[in-house]
This record gives structure tokens, sequence and C-alpha cells, in this order.
């Protein structure tokens, strides 16, 4: 059985940017990927109901899902999961942002290639953890976030650079490491008529 790579799709928990999340999702899953999202609302609902309504995909929809203490027991808070997540990581952390019980650690290091969607605190953390754990990671939509971030955080304004961007760094076999070493750009389109070398 052939290992697929995880996808993590980072993003919004309030807002669903469907522009970006469902077009995503439905190329991913046609990819031949896992796709990985913390499992709530907002992007991660966007993206993964996409994804799981491709037909015939080979991926599954994996949610990391926070924990939530309550009334002297412990569930997911609601919205955990979305209908769409086939595969639930239950944990026991319930913080967001990068201390050492959120679970975004596991979220940026389950995942092979990260990709980081509008969103607030949370998604800025695991853009930052992404950084620091070498993980290959591009932005995609709200291209200003990535002033501040070093110039080797690669960035996307298409669903074909995103793609183009995952199929470098899982998929076409060159080291992870390799396509965050300087700024990635789309490659040129085919020549009218022709296909691509």
């Amino acid at each position: 059985m052939k290992k697929l790579p995880i996808v993590g799709v980072m993003g919004s928990g309030t807002r669903a940017h469907a522009d970006l999340a469902a077009p995503l999702g439905r190329r991913l899953a046609a990819l031949g990927v896992h796709l990985l999202t913390g499992g709530g609302r907002g992007v991660m609902a966007s993206v993964s109901r996409a994804f799981a309504e491709v037909e015939g995909r080979a991926g599954l929809v994996i949610g990391i899902l926070p924990h939530l203490e309550q009334d002297g027991g412990s569930a997911s808070p609601p919205g955990y999961p979305n209908r769409w997540v086939e595969l639930q990581i239950r944990t026991q952390l319930g913080k967001e942002g990068s201390e050492p019980d959120s679970r975004n650690h596991v979220n940026v290091l389950t995942s092979d290639v990260v990709v980081a969607l509008p969103g607030s605190s949370g998604t800025a953390s695991e853009v930052d953890l992404a950084i620091r754990y070498g993980r290959p990671l591009i932005l995609f939509g709200d291209l200003e976030r990535a002033q501040s971030l070093p110039r080797s955080v690669a960035t996307a304004s298409t669903v074909d650079e995103v793609i183009a961007f995952v199929r470098r760094s899982v998929l076409d076999g060159d080291p992870p490491l390799a396509a965050q070493q300087q700024q990635w750009e789309a490659p040129p389109p085919p020549p009218e008529g022709g296909a691509q070398q």
C-alpha cells in the first residue's frame, strides 16, 4: 500500500473563506493526498467538505481535535469534529497558539506540507510553528501577512500555485526543505497547443 502525503490546511475557525478553501479541497483530493485540519468550523469545514465530496479520492479527511474540560468530564468543543472528518485524532490539548500544550504542534508536525489560508492568532501560530519545525509552508490568500515572515515562506494567489508547491514539496521527490530555500514562483504556462515538458 502506497503511503499518501498529508497536507495540513490551516485557517480561520470562524470564516469559511470558501472562495479559497473549496477549490483547494477539491484539487487536493484529486491529487491523491490526505487532508489534515483542526477538525472544526470555518476554513476547516469548508476545505474538508470540498475534499470529502470528491468521488474516488484516495485520501482521508483527518481532524486533530482539541480537548475541553467541562462538568468533570471531557469532550471536544462545539463544532468539533465537523461532519466531514473521517479520521478523528482526539487529543488532551486544548489551547491555541504555540505553547507546549497546544494542539497546533500536532497539526504542523503531522503535516508533510502546510497550506495557510487567512485566519487569526491560531493560524499565525501554526505558520510560526511550520517555520520553526522546517515544514514546507505556503500562504494562500491575504498575502500581506508574508511581509513579516522570512523570505523563504512561499506565497500563492491561485490554487494552481498551491498545488504546484505541494507537488514540488511532497510528490515529486524533492527534499521537503528544498522548496523553501528560495521564494517559490509558479511555473510558466505551457505553450499554446503543446504540453508542458
